[in-house]
């Protein structure tokens, strides 16, 4: 039934949901509703919320844009050292590889993340007036609709502030043309003061359960809002409040690493498995956009050399000893296709989900809280439990030397490669432990670029990552052109 709804909801909101390419987004759907006549029911606030859903799988009719999922996988993956660009790979793919970021690149564009953003604005500032149509809305159900939506607003100011550093922080719906606003850019500490506070006001109300996994692993529960906590807390270096998250999704019983030998068809091929926290749930109507990116004749990407020769590493002398997060799961070694969202290489389309967080996330996270203030013997124990569980050969047990923190955080990273591989990760995983303590561990980004950047341009992308600001995207070159008040990026003025 979920399902179904979810599905029914998006088509009609891709149909509606016109949006011009000149606009954050415009709410006037084809139909002639407009705001003040739509937002008078539950149903009506329901549908809106699910459209915040919606806008995470696909874009609206007759906007022509790569789809939030491909955004995050390309910002997450493509500037790190795991992925590679392929035979249809595009100029825009080749100048990130090559360390050569140009605010043309359409691959920085973010309108597609605040198209989202103001679908959730929209929510916010719309839905409290429901209550004084509609009798029938409680406020408990009102509050829970206003979590989800603050809680996918954190989310999306969260990949932005990663991404691109300081950024417009738009928090009022833009619902007409005479709305739209020439906003600066906020400071990235501003924007992550509001992203706590918006995960704070979501965490007493959000649901803890749905009664359906489906709901509880598509949309936003407070296990979420804990989930998101500790990944911002562990970006802002608010140790004590990373592993105060992560506790409160540990301790709720919720969740468990999957033993059994068959846990990686289980959490990437079935999907919402119990392991999972929140998922973009894709299905046979709402593809996911990986199969074009990987799997065709003219694949755009596929995995560097070192994700099988050195993250996972080949056990030659015994075929039975394998990671079982590598060859046939995550990529397939014969020819360095990623299949890890592709589960039927005989289809010709995939929706298979993208899990944003998940259980063993939680437990690495914390980890890498726990040997920041001191605890890195408990931090290693996790580690162990998540090399276990993936079967993580010997070769790369590297033993760190528990008390030592540079020893524990490369431990650590190197397990989260493995463990995360193509999941929009390791770009953030490596910024956030290279900048800690004023860039204390350059020399982890330095080392991605010798082995992941091309030879003939390893010094200049050397020199690049030495100026701190390099490490945050352009801004789209369209975006300054059309908001006067917005500044470039100090690396790329």
């Amino acid at each position: 039934m979920y399902r179904k709804f979810y599905i029914a909801l998006f088509l009609m909101l891709l149909a509606t949901g016109a949006g011009s390419c000149k606009k954050w987004l415009n709410l006037k759907p084809a139909d002639g509703i407009v705001s003040d006549e739509f937002w008078k029911t539950k149903e009506q606030l329901a549908a809106a919320v699910n459209g915040i859903y919606a806008s995470l799988l696909g874009n609206p009719a007759g906007v022509s844009d790569r789809t939030i999922g491909e955004y995050l996988f390309m910002w997450g993956e493509l500037r790190a050292d795991m992925v590679i660009p392929s035979s249809g790979a595009s100029n825009n793919d080749i100048d990130i590889y090559n360390v050569n970021l140009l605010s043309t690149n359409t691959i920085v564009n973010w309108r597609a993340v605040y198209r989202t953003i103001n679908y959730c604005n929209t929510v916010i500032t719309l839905g409290p007036g429901v209550m004084k149509q509609d009798n029938t809305l409680s406020e408990q159900q009102l509050n829970a609709y206003l979590a989800e939506a603050r809680t996918i607003r954190a989310l999306m100011y969260f990949y932005l502030v990663r991404s691109f550093g300081d950024v417009p922080l738009k928090l009022s719906a833009t619902t007409s043309d005479d709305q739209l606003e020439q906003l600066p850019k906020s400071k990235q500490a501003e924007v992550l003061d509001q992203i706590v506070s918006d995960l704070k006001e979501a965490e007493p109300v959000a649901v803890t359960t749905y009664g359906n996994k489906d709901f509880d692993k598509g949309r936003v529960t407070k296990y979420t809002v804990y989930a998101l906590m500790a990944d911002v807390y562990l970006w802002m270096d608010k140790y004590n409040d990373c592993i105060t998250a992560c506790d409160k999704v540990i301790n709720s019983g919720k969740f468990g690493l999957i033993t059994s030998r068959s846990f990686f068809y289980q959490i990437f091929g079935a999907g919402n498995s119990n392991e999972s926290i929140f998922e973009f749930q894709y299905s046979k109507e709402a593809l996911n956009p990986f199969y074009p990116l990987f799997l065709t004749n003219k694949r755009r990407y596929q995995a560097a050399d070192a994700v099988m020769e050195d993250i996972y590493t080949v056990d030659y002398s015994n075929a039975d000893s394998i990671d079982y997060r590598a060859d046939n799961a995550s990529v397939q070694s014969s020819n360095n296709a990623i299949i890890k969202f592709i589960w039927d290489a005989s289809a010709d389309n995939s929706y298979n989900h993208w899990i944003v967080y998940r259980y063993a996330d939680i437990l690495l996270m914390k980890a890498e809280a726990l040997n920041q203030i001191g605890q890195g013997p408990e931090a290693v124990k996790i580690v162990y439990a998540i090399r276990q569980r993936g079967h993580a050969l010997a070769a790369t047990d590297h033993q760190p030397d528990a008390n030592s923190v540079d020893q524990v955080t490369d431990f650590i990273l190197e397990e989260r490669a493995r463990e995360f591989a193509f999941e929009g990760k390791r770009w953030y995983d490596l910024l956030r432990n290279a900048k800690r303590n004023n860039y204390e561990r350059l020399d982890i980004l330095l080392q991605m670029v010798t082995t992941a950047a091309p030879p003939e341009r390893q010094q200049s992308a050397l020199n690049k990552y030495k100026d701190f600001n390099s490490h945050y995207f352009p801004i789209y070159y369209y975006e300054l052109n059309t908001d006067k008040n917005l500044e470039q990026n100090p690396f790329y003025q």
